[in-house]
């Protein structure tokens, strides 16, 4: 808001809301208080329509005691019932909970509160810190899994040793009895489950009580159902039917052991998602050698401030984003370029922070600190695309939001069924199929396969330098049918070079270069820019130096007449340039630019200048054309260059001389001709076309704006990473489906097994222990599955810079 007479206009918006019986706007605080029945987003998006959007913050929850998917959308609920929050996501994978909530309306604090009040205790944490408490409580539920298993063994063996040997059985009822047996039993369980076993007591009842079942309520009810029918056959056998007085220790605490084996399993293993994030946090250094009175101080690199003088030795780590003042140095950046040769660097050049300096002592000047360091927007890029549901995701999440409570249901209906048709005796029979029924159904599974892949390959792929800025990219960019790339600085290095020389009447090159160098050097044309490059460092002295606007420039030049410039220039000087005709015909129909030089009224050279190919896309080109991917080159430079350029790179379709809004209109085309499109660019003038695409892939190299507006950014300028960016999303949602496709199938196949249904066919009555460990194992191989994304190889590796363009000279 401006002024005060936008007031009006953000409290008409407000009050157009359905819903909305009061709304005051309050222009100096700029807030506005509303009272209103609906989701606060029917809010927010009538401001956004008016042109006055709500300041909106985000904030990061780490949540305690998710078991299963189910508890995603419990939490969800509740943290949604703020009627601040517009929208929130609960990864089950990291433990945390993403927030964006209308700005001054409630704070992270409140909204850990609501998840707290739910049952699932919450702080506001960092995502970067997300996954390093789960060594530690990999480590707790080992130590908590084997102090149960001390426990659980003397059961089993007492109750399943007697079973399996009937010898054994004898000796232990010669000898300390049965009874006295099912008494141990009954001590050790109920330590087992008072102690190890109390988790699920403690958070599956209190779910079970407000009506929103988990995991933990199967477990608690399972095990529960097992331990107190046990101590009825223990201790009053009259109150069940003849026959039926049997003990389940051995189930219940066997149960309890392997689910907490499991959930250490699988703490492991998530644990070892969040690798690459941890990865590039420990590349930030922790201090920095600041130059302060005339002499130098460690200091913490949260004290740096940009336009600090600091000091970088050799191997050392950059310590923040700046500028070279003084020294020279290779630097490795391969961290956030994928590029395997260091850089070389030098006064006035960048230097990124946690790139490693070479053998080269470095004087530099902070531009960037903190969070606005290239390394820390990298981090935050992953932890986004990290911390995304894809719309995979959507159906997944409507399942679970009902799976328990079906569960429950089967699991009754099947003691039911089983207390009515089963043989005798048939309440024991319908107590295993029931408890099996609550103890092998597996939501874990389903929660943890979309999020747990999703964490994996995004930080895969930031390691090989593709950053996945929107998660559903990594959805949309494996559907892709057709990829458009722009042409300068995309396909081509974006700076023209020269390419040959060609010099004839008795010229020679270096003559030549030397003089055309210095005429160039008073122009900034690019094609002059790149004639002076190919010069050398030190230039003669001109005189009379005239810039022919269109056609070229005119000089002298150590007392020669040069003419640099067109055909047309040369023409109207009468210089005769039969010799070279064919030449400059042949290079200009492969797209390149010829430059004519005349020295004292005759022809000299023919300059060839041209924007050469970026190394690799070639190959990255073939690579995409073998993935059974159509290209597309959308561009505004002259129809015979692009045309030319590509039929050298085999590109499908060309469409040339276009204006931005052409562009939109020529990928609008490109789709509804061949299907879902990727663009890839790096332009301020593709920044359009990188919003409209399916799939927006910026070039890291080129602007801010393409880079904020694409759903992809590769960190270095080679298009082999956008091979590398098809591999990874394709690999990804295959490894999602397989996740997928194992938990769903796992609980179809398995609950009617567990529920009895091959027993009237001669087939097994599974044994809850055995449901216990197949659950177990269940979530553990979708975790384990998902990191083999770890070893995913580069589609194409980058390889190392090429040297200068070579000169041809005749």
């Amino acid at each position: 808001m401006s002024c005060a007479s936008c007031v009006g206009r953000v409290e008409s918006a407000l009050r157009n809301v359905p819903g909305v019986t009061e709304a005051s706007v309050n222009f100096p605080t700029e807030t506005a208080q509303v009272t209103y029945d609906g989701p606060i987003s029917d809010l927010t998006g009538a401001l956004d329509k008016a042109g006055y959007p709500v300041s909106v913050a985000e904030a990061v929850l780490q949540i305690d005691g998710m078991s299963c998917a189910s508890c995603v959308a419990r939490i969800e609920r509740a943290l949604c019932a703020d009627p601040a929050v517009i929208s929130a996501r609960v990864n089950l994978a990291t433990e945390t909970a993403t927030i964006r909530f209308a700005d001054g309306a409630t704070d992270p604090v409140k909204l850990a509160q609501l998840s707290t009040k739910a049952g699932y205790p919450a702080h506001p944490s960092r995502m970067a810190e997300s996954n390093d408490e789960k060594p530690g409580e990999a480590s707790a539920l080992i130590r908590t899994t084997l102090i149960a298993a001390a426990l659980a063994l003397p059961v089993f063996i007492l109750e399943m040793g007697g079973h399996m040997i009937p010898a054994f059985h004898h000796w232990v009822q010669a000898t300390i009895g049965i009874q006295t047996s099912h008494i141990i039993q009954f001590v050790l369980t109920s330590v087992l489950l008072i102690g190890p076993g109390r988790v699920f007591y403690a958070k599956g009842i209190p779910a079970l009580l407000r009506g929103t079942p988990d995991m933990n309520a199967l477990v608690a009810m399972g095990t529960g159902a097992a331990y107190l029918y046990s101590v009825l056959a223990t201790f009053a056998p009259q109150v069940l039917p003849h026959g039926s007085a049997n003990v389940y220790y051995e189930a219940a605490s066997v149960i309890v052991v392997l689910i907490l084996l499991g959930r250490a399993m699988e703490a492991r293993a998530k644990g070892r998602t969040g690798a690459a994030i941890r990865k590039l946090v420990g590349l930030q250094p922790k201090t920095a050698r600041l130059e302060q009175d005339g002499g130098t101080v460690d200091r913490p690199i949260s004290e740096i401030l940009v336009s600090d003088v600091l000091q970088i030795r050799p191997g050392e780590r950059v310590p923040v984003d700046a500028q070279v003042l003084d020294g020279t140095s290779y630097v490795d950046e391969s961290m956030i370029t994928g590029e395997p040769v260091p850089i070389g660097k030098s006064a006035e050049d960048q230097v990124i922070g946690g790139t490693v300096n070479g053998t080269g002592a470095l004087r530099v000047r902070a531009t960037r600190v903190g969070s606005e360091t290239v390394l820390a927007q990298v981090i935050q890029m992953v932890q986004q695309a990290q911390g995304a549901k894809l719309p995979i995701q959507g159906l997944v999440d409507r399942i679970t939001a009902w799976f328990v409570p079906v569960v429950i249901g089967v699991a009754l209906l099947t003691i039911a069924i089983w207390l009515i048709f089963g043989p005798a005796p048939a309440l024991p029979m319908a107590l295993v199929a029931g408890v099996s029924v609550l103890i092998i159904a597996c939501p874990c599974a389903m929660g943890l396969a979309t999020p747990t892949s999703i964490m994996v390959g995004t930080g895969r792929a930031a390691e090989l330098g593709v950053l996945f800025r929107k998660g559903d990219a990594l959805q949309q960019l494996q559907q892709a049918k057709i990829i458009a790339l722009d042409k300068t600085g995309t396909l081509t290095l974006g700076r023209p070079e020269l390419a040959n020389v060609t010099t004839i009447n008795g010229f020679d090159r270096d003559t030549v270069l030397r003089l055309a160098a210095a005429v160039e050097a008073r122009s900034e044309h690019p094609i002059a820019t790149a004639i002076t490059r190919a010069g050398p460092a030190d230039l003669p002295p001109i005189a009379g130096f005239e810039s022919l606007t269109g056609l070229g420039a005119r000089a002298s030049v150590d007392g020669h007449d040069l003419l640099i410039g067109s055909p047309r220039l040369m023409a109207q000087n009468g210089i005769d340039l039969s010799a070279l005709s064919q030449q400059a015909d042949q290079h200009a129909a492969e797209g390149a630019t010829p430059v004519f030089v005349a020295i004292n009224g005759q022809a000299a050279a023919l300059l060839t200048v041209s924007d050469p190919v970026k190394p690799g896309t070639i190959e990255a080109l073939h690579r995409l054309h073998t993935m059974g991917l159509t290209l597309a080159m959308v561009t505004g430079d002259n129809a015979l260059t692009a045309q030319a350029l590509a039929d050298k790179l085999g590109i499908d379709h060309v469409t040339a001389e276009v204006l931005p809004d052409g562009k939109l209109a020529t990928i609008n085309a490109l789709r509804d001709q061949f299907g879902e499109l990727a663009f890839v660019g790096d332009g301020i003038n593709d920044a359009p076309a990188l919003a409209a695409a399916d799939v927006g892939i910026a070039i890291g190299t080129g602007t801010d704006v393409a880079i904020e507006t694409a759903d992809v950014v590769l960190m270095s300028g080679d298009l082999r990473a956008v091979a590398n960016a098809v591999e990874i999303s394709r690999r990804t949602m295959s490894n999602i489906q397989q996740n997928l496709g194992w938990a769903f199938g796992y609980n179809v196949l398995l609950i009617p097994v567990a529920a009895g249904i091959l027993y009237p066919f001669g087939g097994p009555l599974l044994s809850p222990v055995l449901a216990a460990g197949a659950m177990a194992l269940s979530s553990v191989f979708v975790v384990t599955n998902a990191l083999r994304l770890r070893r995913v190889r580069a589609s194409l590796p980058e390889g190392s810079h090429p040297a200068a363009p070579q000169m041809v000279t005749s």
